[in-house]
């Protein structure tokens, strides 16, 4: 006589496990799709961060610039290097006001340029005119940046930015 076992369980035929090339391509596509979403935005965000980094920067040469016209009593720097150097031996040629990498022109994805724009009669700076402009318009920065001894920072989104231009809020 035969007996029937409940309890035994039925055989099951081996399947392999894992992903169907289906579902494999599904996950591919969620990850392509939130990539195409959030690249754009990471980008922007960059973006806005260089420019906010240009402007403080801005700010930062317009206040060395300050600290060395009353330390030295020679007007303002003839060039950015001079605000840079060496901060442990300062003198009117490195007077250690700002880094090296800003006293170089190119920092955040800003070119930094510094222009003497009046000189008094013994040749000191009476009056400069320094600009941040994008490296690469449309991908490190959109906005240009434009400050002078008066420490007003301005800003121009379409041609580099000049004393003409609306100051930032």
């Amino acid at each position: 006589m035969r007996e029937d076992n409940h309890n035994a369980q039925p055989e099951r035929k081996s399947t392999p496990r894992g992903f169907s090339l289906i579902e494999l391509l599904i996950v591919i596509a969620v990850i392509l799709i939130i990539a195409a979403i959030a690249i754009p935005n990471f980008i922007r965000s960059k973006m806005r961060a260089n420019e906010t980094a240009a402007a403080e920067n801005i700010r930062t040469i317009s206040t060395a610039e300050v600290v060395y016209s009353t330390t030295y009593g020679v007007g303002f720097s003839p060039t950015l290097v001079s605000l840079a150097g060496d901060p442990t031996t300062p003198s009117p040629s490195q007077a250690g006001l700002i880094d090296s990498v800003l006293g170089s022109g190119t920092r955040t994805g800003y070119q930094y340029s510094f222009n003497v724009v009046v000189t008094d009669p013994s040749g000191n700076v009476v009056a400069y005119s320094v600009t941040a402009d994008p490296v690469s318009p449309g991908l490190t920065g959109d906005r240009h940046f434009y400050s002078d001894q008066t420490d007003v920072i301005r800003s121009n989104v379409t041609n580099p930015a000049t004393a003409s231009d609306s100051p930032i809020q």
